[in-house]
């Protein structure tokens, strides 16, 4: 059994953490699977936009595996290995198309990590997020320290992260950390109809979007408006007259749509 499954369809790749029965938890094997998958979805034509979820609905994703760690000396060095082949969540953070997180249960420090690599989060009525570092005494490595408060504020994350406390999927929507919330039956469904929103976009055009916001939001404002600027001009200076005319006319028939 494949411990990452994938299926793609309408340039859409569903990557699924397949550990059910120990709550997908991040395990050195799916860590490696799950990183070389990622990048290899990033370097496949056939695929625009990948959604990430775990198998079952009990979690998304557990976090590192703990059994593992406590009996193989070598397993936490491992596990927070900088290169992208030896870290998942450097991969998804590194993947230059959209990478939707459908949160279906429990994402738990490691797997809380994950989830926040993702560009977007759309979450289950079940889902919960916890950070358990302090409780376990490891450091984080994969982000959560600093990228958690950038999201939802400094007092919020430290009240989380000094507690080890659940957020609940409504709270965390209402926190800014996920972007919306739906039935558990209907979480796939809704992160798919997403990713085919996105999948229409032009996918060069796509990949230098995600990666301008990005990089300005790795930097202060007034530099990442000198990005903007410059990569502005750069790519609009290419755009003929003719190519936005050719266009117009299915934006506004979309926007009627909507």
């Amino acid at each position: 059994m494949a411990l990452v499954e994938l299926d793609v369809e309408d340039g859409i790749a569903v990557v699924t953490l397949n550990r059910p029965e120990a709550m997908n938890a991040l395990s050195r094997a799916l860590r490696a699977e799950l990183a070389a998958l990622i990048q290899e979805l990033d370097s496949r034509e056939d695929v625009r936009v990948v959604i990430l979820t775990g198998a079952g609905t009990r979690a998304f994703s557990a976090g590192l595996d703990l059994k593992e760690l406590g009996t193989d000396p070598s397993a936490m060095d491992d596990a927070t290995g900088t290169t992208v082949d030896a870290n998942p969540v450097k991969a998804v953070e590194q993947c230059g198309k959209p990478v939707i997180g459908a949160i279906n249960g429990v994402a738990i420090t490691g797997g809380f990590e994950l989830a926040l690599a993702c560009d977007i989060l759309i979450a289950s009525e079940n889902a919960r997020f916890a950070d358990t570092h302090a409780r376990v005494g490891i450091m984080p490595g994969w982000g959560l320290s600093q990228k958690l408060s950038r999201l939802i504020g400094i007092s919020r994350a430290k009240e989380l992260s000094f507690t080890g406390n659940f957020l609940d999927a409504k709270t965390a929507e209402h926190w800014g950390l996920v972007n919306r919330v739906v039935a558990e039956d209907a979480l796939l469904d809704q992160a798919r109809q997403l990713a085919a929103d996105m999948a229409s976009i032009e996918p060069a055009f796509l990949r230098a979007y995600k990666k301008l916001i990005d990089d300005g939001f790795a930097v202060g404002l007034g530099e990442a408006m000198g990005i903007e600027q410059a990569r502005s001009r750069a790519a609009n200076a290419r755009v003929a007259p003719a190519d936005v005319e050719a266009r117009r006319a299915d934006v506004m028939a979309r926007g009627r749509r909507q």
